[in-house]
């Protein structure tokens, strides 16, 4: 049990780094914010592949994996539009 939550976090933590580094452009939230959102996309990957029946294979889960990966992507990118410390001052009509 509680190897598997420390290799959850530790996963999720890699899966997290992982999907910043892969999204282009620059993320402008904490390493904090990646790493949960990390372990939150594997969580949510590992369900989503056991669901489909791809979660335990013979050898490495490949699928698993690019689940998790293309979640954290997803989610790194919603974090850095909602957590964002860089604001847009509002746009002043021309007169």
């Amino acid at each position: 049990m509680i190897g598997t939550i420390l290799w959850g976090i530790i996963g999720g933590a890699i899966v997290g780094v992982i999907a910043r580094l892969l999204l282009p452009g620059k993320q402008h939230i904490s390493m904090l914010v990646t790493v949960i959102v990390g372990i939150v996309a594997a969580t949510l990957g590992g369900l989503i592949a056991d669901w489909i029946g791809v979660g335990d294979t013979k050898g490495i889960d490949w699928i698993r994996h690019f689940i998790q990966i293309a979640l954290a992507i997803l989610f790194v990118w919603l974090a850095d539009r909602m957590f964002s410390r860089r604001r847009t001052p509002p746009a002043v009509p021309a007169r």
